[in-house]
Order: C-alpha cells, then sequence, then structure tokens
C-alpha cells in the first residue's frame, strides 16, 4: 500500500446541509481537530515517508480558523504540498476574502472553492468569485468544485459549470434527499467499486475521531488507537469484511456475502454500497463508522 495523500477532515460541523454532502455536514455536527491532535497526525504522517499532500477539508473547515491556519502552516513546513476546500462562505467581499487568505499565502499550494446550486443559489457564487479574485491577487492557486444537478426522474443531471465536479455520488445525505429524484438500475448490476482503490487507495480520509476513511464511512483503522505506520503496513484488503467482497464483486457481492435486504434498484454503486453498509453496521461497528458518517449525533 503507497500512501500519497491525507485528507484531514477537521470537522464534521458545515455551515450548511447539502442535500449531497458525503459526510453529513450541518450546523448541528460536533467534532474538531486540537492543535495537538494535528500535529500529532501530520508527524505520523511524515514519518510514513510516502506521504506528499496534506488536504483540509470538513464540513466547513474555516470554522476553526486559527487550528486551519496552524495546520496549513505546519503542514507546509514539514514539506507537505497543502490544500483546502471550503465552501468559502466567508468571502462576502473581495476584499475580506483577501484578508480572510493573506495570512495563508506562502504555505498554500491549492485552494478549491465548492460552487453550484446544490450549495447556492448560482451555480457560481458570489463568494467563490471573490475567493477566485483574492487568491489570483496573493499568488494562491484556485479552483472550483461544480457538481452536476440531479434533476427529476427520467431527466439528466444539469451539469455544473467551470470545472469538473462531475456528478453527484449517492453516498450519504444524498442517499434520502437526491436518490429518489433519479433513475435507478438493477441491484445485481453493481458489481465492482467505480470510484475508490480500495486495494491500494492514493489517499484516505482522517476524521476528528481519528478514523482513518477508505470511503467516507468505510474505516481502515484508528490512527488514535494505533500508530498510522503500523495501519498501514497492516492493511490486508481481501481479508478486511467490507473491501473484500467489495472487490470480489462490488456493493452486490457486499450484499449476497452478508444476505442484505435489499430494494431492486438503486441510483448507483455508492447507492448499493452505502445502503448494505448502514444496514450491516451493528455486525461491523470498527469497520463501519463514526456515527456522524451515517447521519447519526456522534456517540
Amino acid at each position: 500500500m503507497s500512501l500519497d495523500g491525507l485528507h484531514v477532515l477537521l470537522t464534521y460541523r458545515c455551515t450548511f446541509r447539502c442535500d449531497h454532502c458525503f459526510v453529513w455536514g450541518s450546523p448541528d455536527q460536533g467534532g474538531a481537530f486540537t492543535k495537538a491532535s494535528i500535529d500529532a497526525v501530520l508527524d505520523q504522517a511524515l514519518d510514513l515517508g510516502t506521504i506528499h499532500s496534506v488536504f483540509f477539508e470538513g464540513g466547513e473547515p474555516f470554522l476553526y480558523y486559527p487550528i486551519l491556519l496552524e495546520a496549513v502552516r505546519a503542514s507546509a513546513q514539514r514539506g507537505f504540498q497543502v490544500g483546502i476546500v471550503t465552501n468559502g462562505y466567508w468571502a462576502t467581499t473581495a476584499d475580506d476574502a483577501r484578508v480572510w487568505l493573506e495570512p495563508f499565502a506562502g504555505h498554500l499550494d491549492s485552494l478549491s472553492a465548492s460552487t453550484d446550486e446544490l450549495h447556492f443559489a448560482n451555480r457560481v457564487s458570489p463568494e467563490a468569485q471573490h475567493i477566485l479574485e483574492a487568491c489570483r491577487a496573493l499568488g494562491i492557486p484556485a479552483d472550483l468544485i461544480v457538481c452536476d444537478v440531479p434533476q427529476g426522474p427520467g431527466q439528466p443531471a444539469r451539469r455544473g459549470a467551470v470545472v469538473e465536479g462531475g456528478p453527484i455520488l449517492y453516498r450519504g445525505r444524498a442517499t434520502q434527499t437526491l436518490a429518489p429524484k433519479v433513475p435507478s438500475l438493477a441491484w445485481e448490476s453493481f458489481d465492482e467499486c467505480p470510484h475508490e482503490r480500495l486495494d491500494d487507495p492514493g489517499r484516505v480520509h482522517l476524521d476528528p475521531m481519528g478514523n482513518l476513511h477508505l470511503c467516507q464511512g468505510l474505516v481502515m483503522g484508528n490512527l488514535f488507537e494505533r500508530p498510522l505506520k503500523e495501519i498501514v503496513a497492516g492493511y490486508r484488503p481481501a481479508k478486511h469484511p467490507i473491501v473484500g467482497p467489495l472487490l470480489r464483486g462490488g456493493p452486490a457481492e457486499l450484499v449476497r456475502r452478508y444476505d442484505v435486504p435489499h430494494a431492486e434498484g438503486y441510483a448507483d454503486a455508492c447507492h448499493l454500497c452505502f445502503s448494505a453498509r448502514l444496514a450491516l453496521r451493528a455486525r461491523f461497528p470498527a469497520e463501519l463508522g463514526p456515527d456522524p458518517m451515517y447521519g447519526e449525533a456522534a456517540s
């Protein structure tokens, strides 16, 4: 396993409650990294020796601005390429955006702003435009993430402009809010995982509880319980109770392997996989969690 990237979910909390959010971000969510926990994570990432990039995401990472700033600087000091993903709620004007971003200049290699009709009233929000303007002035590479917008049953998604955000993946909240709006396909047809390299992932997500996610809600270990180097060295995808079936035959095989109750059709492979994993959580609590990733309050 050659892990190259670490995506840190600085918090599950967010200013929005987007219909397509993988991690069920909302103002009601809790949990956030501390400076001490960030430093410990970065030291372990450096010790692993294969990680080159660290991204800070959420939720909305700018809700914890001082910790985010310290985390970006600490990452850059350790030699990592550093990025941020944000919804840009804070960029109320171009001048304000520049004030927020100026302390990051020289430490940040990329900033991605999520903007589409699932976030704002417009595909490209004024906030996103302010971010691009401020980043140009500060020399921070920036782009926009724009997702396709699902329409009614039988209608194609309306493609977002500007940057290849791609189609909605029906994980997390989208399984409830958006999946009913699109045509379904037979569950047996989802015989592979089309989005994640579960046998040798190039990057993983790390949440404030220490969970390392191969895919949102699919855990390979907890960094606060075992060192990152040990988790990576001990990862055996074929023996993982969820990853193993997914590698052999995708979400359909996961359903067959554990005789999971299911509907006849699903919006995509992620929809079937997430639904099956939700049904299996009580059986595999260490591999399928934590609660916020499945729309539940943290226990």
